[in-house]
């Protein structure tokens, strides 16, 4: 979690230069992994292909230079979609009154 969060930290700027936000940033797999870096338009529209591209060849650029992952990895670029993650506090008062599902990393009263 340590490194996604440093990663974060790495690429945030850059997107948001270029109008986005970060979502959530996680790396993922063993033998092929995957950098996965969710996006949102700062402008509140949804996100677009285009955008995605955009921001993939931003990110690409400075992870080329940094190299912040030692092994092969492929990077993927994508929107929050329907079942967008509620990742900061802010997400959860932006969505309050709405359906959620809660997934907890450690149990939590028992459950």
């Amino acid at each position: 979690m340590e490194f996604e969060v440093r990663i974060e930290a790495l690429v945030a700027p850059t997107l948001e230069a270029i109008g986005y936000g970060v979502v959530r940033v996680r790396l993922q797999g063993t033998k092929r992994r995957t950098l996965q870096i969710m996006i949102e338009r700062a402008d509140g529209n949804e996100i677009t292909v285009d955008d995605c591209s955009a921001a993939s060849v931003a990110v690409s650029a400075l992870l080329d230079v940094e190299d912040p992952i030692a092994d092969a990895y492929q990077l993927e670029m994508s929107s929050p979609g329907i079942d967008r993650p509620l990742v900061r506090m802010g997400d959860f008062e932006r969505y309050a009154g709405f359906d959620a599902r809660i997934e907890t990393k450690q149990p939590l009263e028992g459950r």
